[in-house]
């Protein structure tokens, strides 16, 4: 593989600068999807109706004390499916519940 040339580094930089500077202000960077719960408008993070309705959800079956799979099942069961449209899973829904509870932004 080629080594970048000063251009093409130069200008990652800059791009890479205006991604830390949109988030650093709020805005989002465009950095793949938006969590689950947010949703990009004209450059903005905004929550998602719908899939804050299924965080609510996820939250209350955590603590009721459903463990993180019986949560999954239960999503699956009634038909909710992730941001890409896939079923649920435990890591699914461990990383709803860390941001939710601020352990992984």
């Amino acid at each position: 593989m080629n080594a970048p040339n000063s251009t093409t580094h130069k200008l990652w930089q800059r791009l890479e600068r205006g991604r830390r500077n949109k988030a650093a202000s709020g805005g989002y960077a465009g950095y793949g999807s938006p969590a689950f719960g947010k949703q990009a408008i004209n450059g903005e993070l905004v929550n998602d109706p719908k899939e804050q309705e299924i965080i609510e959800l996820i939250r209350r079956h955590h603590k009721s004390g459903k463990s993180l799979q019986q949560i999954a099942n239960w999503l699956n069961q009634k038909g909710y499916k992730t941001k890409r449209c896939q079923q649920w899973r435990r890591i699914s829904v461990k990383r709803v519940l860390d941001r939710l509870y601020g352990r992984n932004p």
